[in-house]
């Protein structure tokens, strides 16, 4: 079933993503829970491993799943939903639940990305309608099943879309916003303090998301070490 996970390449640390002061204290609460699940349990109180990540795009869902699963030290297991139920609706039952027993059996984060790919209203017949029903409450059976040793992640940049009934089924819910000049200037100076002092000279951009940021860090520095080499080796010839 290792077709129905999209490959996840690097590793990401949770104090490399920048949060607002709301997204940071909801992590904090989080892995704290985690940290002290067994006694927790013990006392059979509630402990989050269900959450929804939902807001702009590029605003740090995706690197938020994938920080939890390292901090955690768990494989992440991501899965774009959109794909599983546009392909065949017929099978995306069969499919997440092939999933959520892989993700139980090896401990792994499960991460759905287009999560609203659920709730999208469809140009289907009548019995295809009534397949999505089935669909979405399959899922809602599976996380209401969940062992709490498991994570569950889903990440959405339309909420609205999703069926209230999943939406409840969700712990914590966090909300990612377009970040503003200090939340902007917070992460490039973590991108920037990476590299050299002679290749950190970069023109900051504002109103734009932490992905495209982090892209112009990396276009910006790759220009300065180029242009760096170049003058390099000019003097090198000129000598």
């Amino acid at each position: 079933m290792n077709h129905l996970f999209i490959p996840n390449t690097g590793k990401v640390a949770i104090e490399d993503i920048v949060f607002e002061e709301t997204l940071a204290k909801q992590m904090e609460q989080f892995l704290r829970e985690y940290e002290h699940l067994d006694i927790l349990m013990k006392y059979h109180l509630p402990v989050v491993n269900k959450l929804l990540l939902f807001g702009k795009s590029g605003c740090g869902k995706s690197m938020t799943a994938k920080a939890i699963a390292n901090r955690l030290g768990k494989k992440l297991k991501t899965i774009n939903l959109g794909n599983i139920v546009s392909s065949k609706l017929g099978e995306t039952s069969k499919n997440i639940a092939a999933a959520f027993k892989i993700a139980e059996s090896q401990e792994a984060v499960l991460f759905f990305d287009e999560f609203d790919s659920l709730g999208k209203e469809r140009d289907y017949d009548n019995s295809d309608s009534s397949e999505m029903k089935r669909v979405v409450n399959s899922v809602i059976q599976m996380m209401d099943n969940l062992p709490k040793h498991s994570v569950i992640i889903a990440a959405t940049n339309q909420l609205n879309l999703i069926d209230e009934a999943l939406i409840r089924r969700f712990e914590m819910k966090m909300e990612f916003h377009a970040p503003n000049a200090h939340y902007l200037d917070q992460l490039y100076d973590r991108l920037i303090g990476k590299f050299p002092e002679e290749y950190q000279q970069v023109n900051r951009e504002y109103g734009i998301s932490f992905a495209e940021a982090e892209d112009l860090v990396k276009q910006q520095v790759k220009e300065n070490i180029i242009q760096s080499e170049l003058r390099r080796k000019a003097v090198i010839c000129g000598a």
